[in-house]
């Protein structure tokens, strides 16, 4: 009862109907916003304007705004009349009582109360189920006949008549077998979709374990090259600031010696200015020790002179490269010692031939058959020196020919012998200059840098500075060019070292260049 008046006050006078968007007016009345819109269009023709209900007169078309509350209260009473309708099922037994359904009989077609209920349970031709509105979907749309069977081959439920006409027994089963099974299947679906979800976790997991690990790994191999720099620079601050102090102090010393023979030199001449003997002043020689002095500095100029060359000689050879480190015990700088290189063939691949002088090696497809010991190489046709620097400059020769492909550089005694990481320039333990095909590159730790292709010379120096931390390569063209550099703190002793592509050959030069050998001899 209370609900149907509420509907009533909840009414447009104009449509009769639930408000919909309800406008009220200053009077206090309330329409739906379309009817009101409407009579206001009806009522500018007529020259007033003027409340439906009331009738009371509006100055001018008055501009319409929803009622906010009453909108609300209409959406409120809606759903909850809605929800009513959807949450009980009236019993439609013959009585037509409003009490609520219990459940429903798929053979009479009707739902039933609780006292309907104890009646319809004493019959056993009756099929009861949960209360619902929908009987009618349940029934067969050409018998009209309840479906209790489920077609295997048309995927469609089916009634007793349509089993005999339309499909066989052996087609069809009843609907909560078919319900049942594909219950299972669903089951099997779900796990099937739970373990590849399980799958598929773990694998990110790992991924992320991989990209974690490859993170931590690669800062931690940049934070220690950067490590290895720094400490590198601070050593060569160090060196420069002992070299400067050492000439600051050579060059003050020099200084004083200049200005005591000075001192010297102009005293003695004030005294022979001073002497009234005419005798004493002419039995000095012409000039006196000052043709002496003039001496002097031609030699001190010829020395600086020939320093000069010097200088010059050994910037045009590095032309293309950092200065060379000075030399803390002599105070100059120098290219170090030409070292005496001779390789180990006990470290040689057997596919590597080692000529008898053990200057030349080569690649070969006949296999040498040497001893398996555990310092010859078993990967890549590479070979040691027998030679190894532990400090010192010194600075080694080789020809590499017409070979399109090589390696040849420095290493520690203790880089590996088996496995991928035993090639030359591919691990952390080598450093080498690389050639394939006509492309050049610097190789350490698996990370190339290409360099210029048109080097047009075959010899390559290999210079190292043991204690200033320095690996530096140079084709000696003309003029020299330097091709790379690189610094590293090194710890262990260093030995040659040379790889050999196909049909390649590399051979170790003794002899010199002029130029080099022209500036050891100043």
């Amino acid at each position: 009862m209370a609900s149907a008046e509420l509907r009533k006050e909840l009414e447009c006078s104009i449509c009769l109907n639930t408000y919909t968007n309800p406008i009220t007016l200053l009077c206090g009345h309330s329409f739906c916003w379309e009817c009101m819109d409407g009579v206001l269009d009806t009522q500018k023709t007529s020259g007033g304007y003027s409340c439906p209900e009331c009738r009371e007169k509006i100055q001018g078309k008055p501009k319409l705004k929803r009622n906010t509350t009453l909108h609300n209260i209409v959406q409120y009473f809606l759903y909850a009349e809605s929800d009513k309708e959807d949450s009980q099922f009236s019993d439609t037994q013959v009585l037509h009582t409003r009490e609520p359904a219990v459940t429903s009989c798929q053979v009479c077609e009707v739902s039933l109360c609780g006292n309907h209920l104890r009646v319809y349970s004493k019959a056993p031709e009756h099929d009861l189920c949960g209360p619902t509105t929908s009987l009618e979907n349940r029934k067969c749309s050409v018998h009209e006949k309840v479906q209790e069977f489920f077609c295997t081959e048309d995927i469609i439920s089916v009634c007793v008549s349509s089993l005999n006409d339309e499909c066989s027994e052996n087609k069809t089963e009843s609907l909560k077998k078919a319900s049942e099974k594909k219950k299972m299947k669903l089951l099997n679906d779900l796990q099937k979709l739970m373990m590849k979800t399980e799958v598929a976790e773990k694998s990110l997991r790992s991924l992320q374990e991989c990209r974690t690990d490859s993170h931590n790994s690669d800062t931690e191999r940049v934070f220690g090259q950067i490590r290895d720099l720094r400490e590198w620079l601070l050593f060569q601050e160090k060196r420069v600031h002992v070299e400067i102090s050492r000439q600051a102090k050579s060059m003050s010393g020099l200084c004083d010696d200049v200005k005591r023979l000075l001192s010297s030199k102009m005293h003695d001449i004030e005294e022979l200015c001073n002497t009234t003997a005419p005798l004493t002043v002419l039995q000095k020689p012409e000039g006196g020790d000052l043709c002496d002095t003039e001496e002097g500095d031609n030699k001190d100029r010829q020395r600086d002179e020939q320093h000069h060359d010097r200088e010059h000689l050994y910037m045009t050879y590095n032309s293309h490269a950092s200065p060379d480190p000075i030399d803390e015990a002599n105070g100059q700088t120098g290219i170090g010692e030409a070292a005496e290189i001779l390789l180990d063939v006990n470290t040689a691949e057997n596919y590597l031939h080692v000529s008898h002088d053990r200057r030349v090696a080569s690649w070969t497809h006949i296999d040498q058959n040497g001893p398996d010991t555990p310092e010859r190489f078993q990967e890549a046709p590479q070979v040691l020196s027998v030679q190894s620097f532990s400090s010192g400059r010194h600075y080694w020769e080789v020809d590499v020919g017409e070979s399109e492909c090589w390696r040849v550089g420095m290493c520690y005694p203790s880089i590996d012998r088996r496995g991928g990481q035993s090639c030359v320039g591919y691990n952390k333990k080598s450093w080498c200059l690389y050639k394939n095909g006509n492309q050049y590159s610097a190789l350490h730790d698996g990370q190339k840098i290409h360099l210029l292709n048109n080097i047009s010379s075959h010899k390559i120096r290999i210079y190292l500075d043991y204690e200033g931390g320095r690996i530096s390569f140079y084709a000696l063209c003309d003029p020299v060019r330097h091709l790379h550099t690189f610094t590293a703190a090194f710890t262990e002793p260093l030995h040659a070292a040379i790889c050999v592509g196909y049909l390649g050959c590399v051979k170790i030069v003794g002899e010199h260049l002029e130029m080099w050998q022209s500036y050891q001899d100043l």
